[in-house]
């Protein structure tokens, strides 16, 4: 899944020049602990998070492939001037 956020800042002086940030976000492989109940350390192999639903549902919360929340996939934001 990849997420654009845009997010202007415009400055104090007198100046009429403002910045643009874009963050781009992805969602990488997850690492939920699947053997934590039992002491051990175990990950699923699940390797780029995929959304079970569109914007604004609750699928879009939950991977297709591995069945876990977005939280446990690794967040990737690259950020551009």
């Amino acid at each position: 899944m990849k997420k654009r956020q845009v997010v202007l800042k415009s400055g104090r002086s007198s100046s009429t020049t403002s910045a643009s940030v874009i963050r781009n976000v992805r969602y990488r492989e997850c690492q939920k602990n699947h053997a934590a109940n039992i002491g051990g350390y175990a990950v699923d192999g699940c390797r780029e998070f995929m959304a079970s639903g569109g914007e604004g549902t609750t699928g879009a919360l939950t991977c297709a492939a591995c069945g876990c929340h977005r939280n446990f996939h690794r967040r990737e934001v690259e950020t551009e001037v």
